[in-house]
């Protein structure tokens, strides 16, 4: 099975191999659930940080190529050509991931901030 960052930076699927992904997902999906639910509890990594602005780049230039129509809702042939045009513009996402950074890092430490003080509230209660 390919890691997250391997399925980040890997070429658009075919509509045959979306199929397929699809189904894998499915099977494995409670496995990642209970991973991302451990996970949630601790404070992401220098790597996922820069894993997160890379996405959040790709899906600003996604959302400016694609213009007035949802991603979700395209059809295959529409989502791999938009794919397509957002690989090319590599050099845009790693500039855009880097200024977006600060950013994620600052969201990640709030979201730790606003766990521990719902856990706090939770034993306070309790």
């Amino acid at each position: 099975m390919m890691s997250f960052s391997q399925f980040l930076i890997e070429k658009p699927l075919t509509p045959k191999q979306r199929i397929q992904r699809g189904r894998l997902m499915k099977r494995l999906a409670p496995k990642m659930a209970m991973k991302r639910k451990i996970t949630a509890k601790k404070k992401a990594s220098p790597e996922k940080i820069k894993q997160r602005a890379i996405k959040q780049a790709k899906d600003i230039i996604r959302n400016k190529l694609a213009k007035d129509q949802d991603y979700n809702k395209m059809s295959y042939a529409a989502k791999i050509a938009l794919d397509k045009k957002v690989e090319k513009k590599s050099a845009v996402i790693k500039k855009l991931s880097k200024k977006l950074i600060p950013k994620v890092k600052k969201a990640e430490t709030e979201r730790i901030k606003k766990l521990k003080d719902k856990k706090a509230n939770e034993a306070t209660v309790s």
